[in-house]
């Protein structure tokens, strides 16, 4: 079944190709997010485009989540998603591979967080888990193959 989601805000624009209907719940696991993200269209001209894009995709599949969530005075992932999954979203060039993983590491150091996704364009190697939590990678380039 296709999400209707050939959305426009604005200028705004997100394509998503199929996806099965047990991936549009409200009790998404982090694997069927990262399939449902990796088949999206992101705008990738900025970070807030991205994450505006994120955020409509979060929205269609009617996935709870909260924007830019504080963990505390420093660590605020861009999505945090009802049941303890943090989302960040970093593009290629705007961001340093160890600065990345750092972040990521001081999200999954916080006990409401349960697993970590981290959307992204940078070609990068993640462990499967960091502080005991798992660690996702989306890929936002897979989209546009």
């Amino acid at each position: 079944m296709a999400l209707g989601l050939a959305c426009k805000d604005g200028d705004l624009r997100v394509e998503m190709c199929e996806v099965r209907v047990s991936e549009q719940t409200k009790e998404n696991s982090p694997e069927s997010l990262v399939r449902v993200i990796g088949r999206c269209r992101f705008d990738l001209s900025s970070e807030k485009r991205l994450q505006a894009g994120m955020e409509q995709v979060l929205r269609n599949l009617g996935v709870r989540f909260e924007r830019e969530k504080r963990l505390n005075a420093t660590d605020i992932p861009d999505f945090f998603i009802e049941g303890g999954i943090a989302v960040e979203c970093k593009m290629k060039d705007k961001a340093k591979k160890m600065a990345v993983y750092a972040q990521v590491r001081r999200y999954a150091g916080h006990p409401e967080v349960k697993a970590i996704i981290l959307a992204t364009n940078i070609s990068m190697g993640f462990p499967e888990q960091i502080e005991g939590k798992p660690v996702f990678l989306a890929s936002l380039s897979a989209g546009w193959m």
